[in-house]
């Protein structure tokens, strides 16, 4: 089993022999084993608290083998409105301490009934996608690439 260690700038001149799709809560897992496509296992060892990236890539223990993390598409709500309601509805979801992507044009939020009904009723336009999920870390969170 092959174990990746160590991360690298997403844009780094490397031939990448491996890619790992990973949905949003899978990229938090600082350690955990994976099957690839083809049924190889990877281990992730990683510094702990390590939030992965879609283009990140990830060198082995020898820096011989490179691999390139894919963000996997996955069941989401993309909830559309004004900037002002768009903040509004971000507070709200902030003060439930839900994942949310947040872009000027969009909340990005995993499926949820209750909370999909919260954004209606705030006048927010819903739409379920299936799309690659990439929620802020939070004020703490680790948002180096190093």
């Amino acid at each position: 089993m092959l174990t990746f260690s160590q991360r690298q700038p997403p844009h780094t001149d490397v031939l990448v022999t491996i890619t790992l799709s990973l949905n949003a809560e899978e990229r938090t897992r600082s350690r955990h084993k994976f099957t690839l496509a083809d049924g190889k296992e990877v281990f992730l060892r990683l510094s702990r608290g390590t939030v992965l990236n879609d283009g990140d890539i990830l060198t082995d223990e020898t820096e011989s083998i490179y691999m390139r993390i894919i963000a996997k598409s996955e069941p989401v709500l993309t909830a559309y409105a004004e900037i002002s309601l768009l903040l509004r509805a971000a507070y709200h979801l902030g003060n439930r301490h839900v994942p949310v992507e947040i872009t000027p044009t969009y909340l990005r939020l995993s499926p949820d009934a209750v909370l999909a009904a919260m954004l209606t009723q705030l006048g927010l336009e819903i739409k379920e996608e299936i799309v690659p999920f990439q929620p802020e870390l939070g004020a703490y969170g680790n948002y180096s690439h190093a």
